[in-house]
């Protein structure tokens, strides 16, 4: 797992414990988190394999036995157990730039929203702007960004392109 992955799914538990309600001094120790992974010159993986993960700021004991769970595993029972308690779809609202935890309920209970493509119809459609504290700025917000979000899954980075074209250029080329 690369840092944005286990950065992700301690965003995921963030807002899943704002969603249940927790301490916020708690949530806000999963921001902190959340912030030192994404900006670490190194991969978590690799501080996991050295035992240094408590050099990453806000990391403690319980932080770093999770971190270690998920990079061995795969997988972390405390952020499955804590997805068990949310309707399906509520970690992929979250995904969505301009939903929050908040937001990401309310679609969910309110109109059983539980995808990208439901969200994007139940906006068309004018059902997410009849919500109570929604409206049709609100609705369009999201929809830009969801929009957004497609353009840039459509993008390649440079980095994965240049050596496909690379190879791509040198078997056109005539051989010198």
């Amino acid at each position: 797992m690369n840092n944005k992955e286990v950065a992700k799914v301690f965003q995921d538990i963030a807002d899943l414990l704002e969603l249940k309600g927790e301490n916020p001094f708690k949530i806000r120790a999963y921001q902190k988190v959340v912030r030192s992974i994404e900006h670490l010159p190194v991969e978590v993986e690799q501080l996991v394999r050295e035992d240094r993960l408590k050099e990453i700021p806000g990391v403690g004991e319980a932080i770093t036995k999770k971190i270690t769970e998920l990079i061995t595993t795969g997988k972390l029972g405390y952020y499955e157990k804590l997805k068990a308690d949310f309707p399906d779809g509520i970690s992929t609202l979250l995904d969505i730039p301009g939903v929050g935890p908040k937001i990401a309920m309310l679609l969910s209970t309110e109109l059983e929203i539980s995808s990208v493509d439901e969200l994007e119809a139940a906006i068309v459609g004018g059902n997410v702007a009849r919500l109570y504290r929604m409206g049709d700025k609100t609705a369009e917000n999201i929809l830009h960004q969801i929009q957004a979000m497609r353009r840039k899954d459509q993008r390649i980075p440079i980095g994965e392109a240049l050596p496909v074209v690379d190879d791509i250029l040198s078997r056109l080329s005539p051989e010198s």
